[in-house]
């Protein structure tokens, strides 16, 4: 392992055991805020520094070996730990290599999913109902919550648009990948011929904002207050509980209406605007960056046809990786982790070539 390496390691193994000296304090045990956000910068640091406290064990248990080798009872003993040790050293490092590649500071955050019907009409919105279907399957196989934000059924079935929050741990981390144009071919239900269709529907992952990461300032915003339609609940739609936010500088629009409250409706909808703006503040650095945005997985032209689903052929092929799976009927019940896994790979692999 180079000097670089050891040094930053040495870094964080510093910051882990300062932050474990600081939570001890008294000031920062009664300051919630302070502890909290101390607990999440070390929480950050626990893989890199569990994986250096098992380097410096294994180099040490190397150099043990290396002495014992000598030893003519224990020698061929010795020999074979070495070589066991060397391997996991090996392995180890190059873990390593990735855990110290630049992390993205919204890895951890929860997630704003809006699934829309595009290309296709009824079967594009179908899809879109099918594509909610696959995440919501996916977030129970996580342990992840899901909290409906706005929904416009499809008449013929699905979703002309449904928008949701994803909770969970790394939510962000794992659904970063999905935004973009996911394309289907199957027979449509409507088709009398058994003709194969082709429609689309568009999927956009935002990370959720904290009030640091956007500055709203609700002198910008007009607030709407409107009957609740749709699938809100009985209870809701007999009062005007549903929240329209305008933002007046940016013309964005959000609306939200599945909580009885209207109190709750504003706050979920200002958690949507800030997010929506965070969302552009990032848009808008990653287009500065340029060459470099094009590198990158899952941050390109949102209308770029990342993912087609192939039902005649039972085939699910993630374009950007040239990643194909036969397993599509396990894919849409949520069995998606060896597509975002070779995503993840992918990404990491070409970070380590400087790409």
């Amino acid at each position: 392992m180079g000097e670089k390496m050891i040094e930053r390691l040495n870094a964080i193994e510093n910051r882990y055991n300062e932050i474990n000296e600081e939570l001890m304090k008294p000031e920062n045990i009664s300051d919630i805020k302070k502890a909290t956000s101390l607990s999440k910068e070390q929480a950050s640091l626990k893989e890199a520094y569990d994986a250096y406290q098992e380097y410096k064990r294994l180099t040490s248990d190397i150099e043990a070996a290396k002495e014992m080798v000598k030893d003519p009872e224990l020698g061929e003993f010795a020999k074979e730990e070495l070589e066991e040790n060397q391997k996991k050293l090996e392995k180890l490092t190059k873990d390593i290599e990735v855990l110290l590649l630049p992390k993205d500071p919204n890895d951890g955050k929860d997630v704003i999913v809006e699934i829309r019907g595009a290309a296709g009409g009824d079967e594009g919105n179908i899809f879109a109902g099918d594509l909610f279907d696959m995440y919501k399957k996916l977030a129970e196989r996580n342990g992840w919550k899901i909290e409906i934000v706005e929904e416009e059924k499809s008449e013929a079935g699905g979703y002309t648009l449904i928008s949701f929050i994803v909770r969970g741990e790394n939510v962000y981390s794992k659904l970063k990948y999905e935004s973009g144009a996911h394309r289907v071919q199957r027979v449509p239900v409507t088709e009398t011929q058994g003709r194969v269709h082709t429609s689309t529907a568009t999927v956009l992952v935002m990370p959720e904002a904290e009030e640091l990461d956007c500055d709203l300032d609700m002198n910008d915003v007009r607030v709407d207050i409107t009957r609740s339609s749709g699938c809100g609940g009985q209870g809701v739609n007999t009062t005007d509980s549903a929240v329209r936010l305008t933002h007046i500088p940016t013309g964005i629009v959000v609306y939200s209406q599945t909580e009885r409250s209207q109190i709750k409706n504003k706050e979920k909808a200002i958690k949507i605007l800030q997010t929506r703006l965070y969302d552009l503040k990032m848009q808008q650095r990653e287009k500065e960056l340029g060459e470099e945005r094009r590198s990158k997985i899952g941050t390109g032209d949102r209308s770029e046809k990342i993912r087609t689903y192939n039902y005649p052929q039972n085939r699910v092929t993630d374009h950007r990786i040239g990643f194909t799976l036969n397993t599509l009927d396990r894919v849409m019940q949520g069995d998606i982790d060896k597509v975002i896994e070779a995503l993840i790979t992918e990404d990491q692999n070409r970070k380590l070539r400087g790409e």
